[in-house]
C-alpha cells in the first residue's frame, strides 16, 4: 500500500500510554420492525430515490440509550502523531476526510470528520469502556473510532498476508479503520440512531440481523473508500486488496465461531459471514458509489 502521499489528519487523539475506565458500549433502542426499513429502502428504489436520503428523513437525533451512556475520559488534544504507526493511521484517516467530504458534498451534504483515539490497554468512551479485547469500535456519542494500536499487531500474527511490516498488512490495517469511518458515515446520515431504535422493538435474532446489516454496509462504505483512494492517489499496490479480503474473511462470523465453539449459528451473527464481508467491500470498491451499499435492500446479503 503506497500511502507516504495521503495527506495527514490532525484529527487523532494520542492516548497511548493512559486512559480511563467505565461502562460497556453501544446498547440497543426501540421502535419500528425490520419490515419497515426494509420496505423504505425498497420504495426508493424503485421510484429512483437514494435509499439512504429516505432512511434519513425518517431520523430524528437519536434514541434516548445514547443520552445515558457514561461520560468520557477527558482527552489529549488531537494532533499528527510522529511515529510510524501514528502517520500511518494519521494518513489513512486523513484520506477517508478527503474522500468523504468530497462525496457528501457532491450529494449537497457536509461531512463532518470524527476524531480517531489511538490508545493502549483501555480508556474511556461516551459509549463506556474500551479495551483490547473489544478491538475498534466506533461511538456515535462522541463521534470519535477507538483503536487499540495492539490490534494491528494481532493480525500480523494472525492472518496469512498480514506478516509483520508487508505492504498487504498495511490495506488490512487501512480496511479496518475505514470500515469504522463507515460507521461514522452511517451516524451522518441517521442511519444507526434509527437502528438502534428499531432494535429495541426485536428480539435478539432480529435485532442481530439489521446489526449484520450494518456492518455489512460499513464494509461496502470502507470499499467507496478504497475506490475513490485508488483514483485519487493510486495506493493500491499488487495483493493488497487479497490481503485486506482474507483479514475480513478471517473476521466473518461463521469462521470465528466454528474457530471458537467448533460449530456455526447463523441468528448469533452480528457482523457478517466471511463471504459476505468479503462480498459487500469488493461492492464497494468496484463502483466507488453509495448507491451500491444498499444492504438494507438487498434481498440478499
Amino acid at each position: 500500500m503506497r500511502w507516504n502521499e495521503l495527506p495527514r489528519s490532525d484529527n487523532v487523539e494520542d492516548r497511548r500510554g493512559g486512559g480511563g475506565v467505565g461502562g460497556m458500549p453501544m446498547g440497543r433502542a426501540g421502535g419500528m420492525g425490520i419490515g419497515t426499513l426494509l420496505v423504505i429502502c425498497l420504495i426508493g428504489w424503485a421510484l429512483g430515490i437514494n435509499p439512504l436520503d429516505l432512511i434519513q428523513g425518517q431520523i430524528g437525533s437519536g434514541s434516548s440509550d445514547t443520552q445515558q451512556q457514561s461520560q468520557p475520559a477527558p482527552g489529549r488534544e488531537a494532533h499528527t502523531p510522529s511515529d510510524q504507526m501514528g502517520q500511518f493511521v494519521s494518513a489513512v484517516l486523513g484520506s477517508t476526510e478527503d474522500t468523504w467530504k468530497k462525496i457528501f458534498a457532491a450529494a449537497g451534504k457536509k461531512y463532518e470528520a470524527p476524531t480517531l483515539v489511538m490508545f493502549s490497554s483501555a480508556t474511556r468512551s461516551a459509549c463506556g469502556f474500551a479495551q483490547a479485547a473489544m478491538g475498534p469500535f466506533y461511538c456515535p456519542n462522541d463521534r470519535k473510532v477507538y483503536l487499540d494500536t495492539s490490534f494491528f499487531q494481532d493480525l500480523e500474527r494472525r492472518f496469512r498476508g498480514c506478516e509483520v511490516g508487508s505492504k498487504g498488512c498495511q490495506f488490512s490495517q487501512a480496511y479496518v479503520i475505514t470500515h469504522e469511518i463507515g460507521h461514522h458515515v452511517q451516524n451522518l446520515l441517521g442511519i444507526l440512531p434509527k437502528v438502534q431504535q428499531m432494535q429495541h422493538g426485536l428480539d435478539q435474532a432480529e435485532a442481530n440481523q439489521l446489526q449484520v446489516r450494518v456492518e455489512l454496509q460499513a464494509d461496502c462504505l470502507s470499499g467507496v473508500w478504497a475506490h475513490h483512494a485508488e483514483e485519487q492517489w493510486r495506493l493500491i499496490e499488487p495483493g493488497d486488496v487479497e490481503a485486506a479480503m482474507q483479514t475480513a474473511s478471517a473476521i466473518g462470523d461463521d469462521r470465528l465461531q466454528r474457530r471458537s465453539q467448533g460449530y456455526v449459528v447463523p441468528d448469533a451473527f452480528t457482523h457478517g459471514s466471511s463471504a459476505q464481508r468479503t462480498r459487500w467491500f469488493l461492492a464497494g470498491l468496484k463502483s466507488g458509489e453509495l448507491a451500491s451499499c444498499d444492504t438494507f435492500g438487498a434481498q440478499q446479503l
